[in-house]
């Protein structure tokens, strides 16, 4: 049974995650007022940046698939 997420489809969710992820944490800046969440900013930023290293890394990973086929 094959998986059913191929890499364009993890690549397309892990940037449309990145985004959603690095506009609420800029959202919840302390610059844009107070906010009375409970959310660690710091950790927010930090888990969208790794998601969208992720998906660098399988935007360069397609990038060289296409420059190495023969």
């Amino acid at each position: 049974m094959a998986f059913p997420l191929s890499l364009w489809d993890l690549s397309l969710w892990t940037a449309i995650t990145a985004i959603i992820l690095l506009a609420t944490s800029e959202l919840l800046s302390p610059y844009y007022g107070r906010t009375r969440l409970m959310i660690n900013r710091k950790r927010l930023r930090i888990v969208a940046l790794i998601v969208a290293l992720i998906f660098l890394a399988s935007v360069a990973y397609r990038i060289f698939e296409i420059i190495a086929k023969p």
